[in-house]
């Protein structure tokens, strides 16, 4: 899969879930595996109808979905946004790695030319300096 046949709208909705720090640190509870939404609001200081609002951005962006089984729901993290996510990230790093590699090119050439400037410069002294003393 590369990055252009990646959905915009679900990209966008994965980097907006992805935003929020409560979030994150519900997929990473999930990244262990499902679990009830009870259970996922056990480590937040925040009400049952805001954990509630944060599973509904997951589950729009597609990120976590959930089954029912008896009276429980349990979540469970869903994988595909995070890989599309990653690949169109990867993308980006490549580009930014030869984008990287070519100043450390041209930084290098830069620092040589300097330093055969700076070698020029003083041999040229060196014999201005003989001129003088001779004279």
């Amino acid at each position: 899969m590369s990055y252009q046949q990646i959905d915009s709208r679900r990209l966008d909705a994965t980097f907006a879930a992805l935003s929020d720090p409560t979030r994150r640190a519900i997929l990473g509870r999930l990244a262990k595996g499902e679990t009830t939404v009870s259970e996922l609001a056990k480590p937040f200081k925040m009400s049952q109808p805001a954990i509630s609002k944060h599973l509904k951005v997951l589950e729009r962006a597609g990120l976590i979905s959930y089954s029912q089984i008896a009276q429980s729901r349990p979540r469970k993290l869903e994988v595909k946004p995070l890989k599309e996510a990653s690949v169109w990230l990867e993308e980006f790093r490549r580009f930014w790695e030869v984008s990287f590699g070519r100043l450390d090119i041209l930084l290098e050439e830069l620092k040589l030319e300097g330093e055969q400037k700076k070698g020029k410069s003083q041999k040229s002294n060196k014999t201005t300096r003989r001129k003088k003393n001779a004279k």
